[in-house]
């Protein structure tokens, strides 16, 4: 994502927690910062994607310091909606700004420069950060005012588990039947049950390769924020219980690190 923003001209400031992992794009033409207080003194625009919602309080702990009044925070990261209004009322109380920006399209559409962005927050505020969103999303749009882009994101991971469980169910079915499975895959995928998931990780499953993508870890950290937020506003999430309660399975077999797609190994084994 950043590389695309070196790549669209931007002048690019890059901290991470591995040095080294910055080096390609320092080798671009991106500027390192030594520490994330330093990056935030040098940019206006400040962009982040980690893991939980406690990891991005403690990323911006560090960055508000010397950031400058008005700064405009990004969070690429998938948190508790919660947390996302929580963080842009205590940064508005500093003088900052916050969207929430959440994700979807995995590695590849980063690569790519296809992922889709969802966006929480004051209509100025999004309207500011959309020009470099654009650098690498093939749709990026306000979805509404804080904590709305973590909404949106939480309905996304629902029907990413629905889509997921209808790939593995069906196509270890269809092993156990005897049919072919690069023949299933093309000629089902190629119909009303096709998605997402069958075009994609279909092909990880032809292939047995487990490597992520999005791993089981990430994908139940994700769910945890759905069920969380499902309470809260009293919406039932059967499906996406189920998928989860599946994933765990899969992850106390020692596949947490594997990507969700290696679900299909774990139905694969169950009996009626």
């Amino acid at each position: 994502m950043a590389g695309h923003l070196v790549s669209a001209g931007y002048n690019v400031v890059v901290w991470n927690r591995t040095p080294s992992k910055a080096n390609a794009l320092v080798e671009r033409g991106a500027t390192p910062a030594d520490s994330l207080s330093a990056l935030a003194g040098l940019c206006e625009v400040v962009f982040l994607c980690v893991n939980r919602s406690e990891d991005v309080r403690e990323c911006l702990d560090q960055l508000v310091v010397s950031a400058k009044p008005g700064t405009l925070f990004v969070d690429h990261s998938t948190i508790a909606p919660t947390a996302a209004t929580d963080i842009e009322k205590w940064l508005a109380d500093g003088g900052f700004r916050f969207v929430d920006a959440p994700i979807t399209g995995g590695s590849m559409g980063a690569q790519k420069g296809q992922l889709t962005i969802f966006c929480g927050g004051a209509e100025a505020d999004v309207n500011e950060a959309l020009p470099y969103l654009n650098a690498y999303a093939k749709r990026a749009e306000r979805v509404g005012g804080p904590g709305a882009g973590q909404m949106m994101k939480m309905v996304n991971q629902i029907a990413v588990g629905g889509a997921l469980l209808a790939l593995c169910e069906s196509l270890s079915f269809a092993k156990k039947a005897g049919l072919d499975l690069a023949q299933t895959k093309e000629l089902v995928g190629g119909g009303a049950a096709g998605s997402w998931a069958f075009d994609n990780y279909g092909l990880k499953i032809l292939a047995s390769d487990w490597t992520p993508g999005f791993s089981i870890k990430n994908q139940l950290k994700d769910f945890g924020y759905c069920a969380e937020a499902a309470k809260a506003i009293d919406a039932a999430i059967p499906g996406t219980m189920l998928v989860d309660k599946l994933l765990k399975q899969a992850e106390a077999e020692g596949k947490s690190e594997l990507t969700t797609a290696v679900l299909y190994e774990t139905i694969l084994g169950m009996g009626a």
